[in-house]
């Protein structure tokens, strides 16, 4: 076994040194959130709060998670989240699909198509008024069909459908595959990666927007979580929630923020470690040259 050379070992340990600090300061402020949702008033409008709780108190969390309208407005957020990003994986798979066949008549029109939207856009006002005269307003469509597609993800899947091997659909032709058959059942499986990291993409996209709603909701029944929260914040800053007492106030609005991301966040958080291992395979896909 071949002993590792100094310079070797020196390489490694700053590596790990300077990897470590990124982690630090990457883990720092989501850790304080963390401490500040649990955390009491006092201590938090002192400053004395780091990385762990003090003065524990779960005043908001309670408010929150008590309220009926939360837990209606939550399962929205998830009904969008997965209507919206199964519509933008649909569009944008295609598009993407079609685009990196090089013998197309008129791709270089469809790209450019594709490029002028991500520099120019009709305007609130146009996409308001589209909205509302197509009837999708009060509807998860409001949500889902605006956004379905992210040029930059289309170029994404793009690239990647372009560096498979062209043979290999070439083969699954003569086998008599119809062009759907050879997306499904040979190009799809080989893009588990690229999917799962646009999954990700579009969900944590969907997710977390709130404005789309805001805009094209106008029942609360119907809003997702994210409104809910943005409201809860407002309210709270501005000494409006009449669901709670002075002191329920205070804690509220000295850590209603720290509680809203926490509770946003969380299920992307569990959701990561899962999709993680596909990233892993799209680099190491990237990196194998034949």
């Amino acid at each position: 076994m071949v002993r590792p050379s100094r310079s070797h070992r020196v390489f490694q340990g700053v590596n790990g040194v300077v990897l470590t600090l990124v982690v630090v300061v990457t883990l720092y402020p989501f850790l304080n959130i963390v401490a500040r949702s649990f955390s009491g008033e006092r201590q938090i409008r002192a400053g004395e709060v780091a990385l762990w709780p003090k003065g524990f108190d779960l005043t908001t969390y309670e408010i929150v998670l008590k309220d009926a309208m939360f837990w209606r407005n939550y399962g929205n957020t998830v009904f969008y989240t997965a209507v919206s990003t199964a519509v933008a994986m649909v569009l944008t798979t295609c598009y993407a699909y079609v685009l990196s066949k090089k013998h197309l008549r008129g791709r270089t029109a469809l790209v450019g198509v594709a490029v002028f939207t991500m520099f120019f856009s009709g305007g609130l006002i146009p996409q308001y008024v589209l909205v509302t005269g197509l009837g999708l307003k009060n509807s998860v469509w409001a949500i889902a069909l605006p956004n379905a597609i992210s040029v930059f993800n289309l170029l994404v899947m793009k690239a990647f459908f372009e560096s498979l091997p062209a043979e290999l659909e070439e083969a699954a032709e003569i086998d008599g595959l119809s062009t759907y058959g050879v997306l499904f059942r040979i190009v799809l499986p080989l893009s588990k990666a690229v999917v799962a990291t646009m999954v990700l993409f579009y969900s944590v996209s969907f997710w977390n927007s709130w404005f789309s709603a805001f805009l094209y909701l106008d029942r609360s029944d119907l809003m997702p979580v994210t409104v809910y929260l943005r409201n809860l914040i407002q309210g709270a800053t501005g000494g409006g929630n009449a669901g709670a007492g002075t002191e329920q106030l205070s804690q509220v609005g000295a850590n209603i923020q720290a509680v809203t991301i926490v509770l946003t966040a969380l299920p992307i958080l569990c959701v990561y470690p899962f999709v993680q291992r596909y990233f892993v395979s799209g680099v190491m896909l990237g990196a194998v040259k034949g």
